[in-house]
């Protein structure tokens, strides 16, 4: 079943359950608005800045940084050559697209999904290096929260580009892209 709405609620499945949820007011509008505003622009202007400032080097974090964590097997393999490369170009222009996803409100599942991944990444590395001296809590957990909300909850067929994009003939015709828009 694909995800559906009415004008009071969400249906959607997720793991293979069916679920509704009540979506009342247009106030829950606004704060999903903002909420995808505020996550894209950080994330825009992170990249932006890596970019107006270029070159980018992420081997202080995928090869320094990285090392003695939870994730370090997996990152030190970015750490150099053609891997680390990749990663310094990458991760700026992830950044501000995910960010311009985010603010124009077109893919937006697919950009949350890659914002709260890269989440994942800054949370484990930076919070194990600094032995969660910040308490476990940090801005980069609390950007994973928002960033799986915002792709939850459809936050880009409001007031962005996926509510136009959902109404098309192609995304009837191919209904799984709503799991990539929305």
């Amino acid at each position: 079943m694909a995800t559906t709405e009415t004008t009071d609620s969400v249906q959607t499945r997720l793991l293979g359950r069916e679920f509704t949820f009540p979506v009342e007011g247009t106030w829950l509008a606004y704060w999903l608005v903002m909420f995808r505003l505020v996550g894209g622009w950080w994330l825009l202007h992170a990249g932006l800045d890596k970019l107006v400032n270029w070159p980018f080097d992420a081997g202080w974090f995928v090869g320094g940084a990285a090392q003695g964590t939870s994730l370090g097997p997996f990152v030190t393999l970015f750490s150099d050559g053609a891997a680390l490369t990749f990663v310094n170009i990458a991760i700026p222009i992830g950044q501000t697209m995910i960010g311009l996803g985010l603010i124009l409100g077109a893919l937006t599942r697919t950009a949350a999904f890659f914002g709260a991944f890269l989440m994942v990444f800054f949370y484990f590395i930076n919070g194990e290096t600094g032995g969660w001296a910040h308490g476990v809590v940090t801005g980069e957990l609390l950007g994973l929260l928002v960033f799986g909300m915002i792709a939850t909850l459809g936050a880009g067929r409001v007031l962005g580009v996926d509510g136009y994009l959902i109404r098309t003939e192609f995304v009837d015709k191919h209904p799984r892209l709503r799991y990539l828009i929305g």
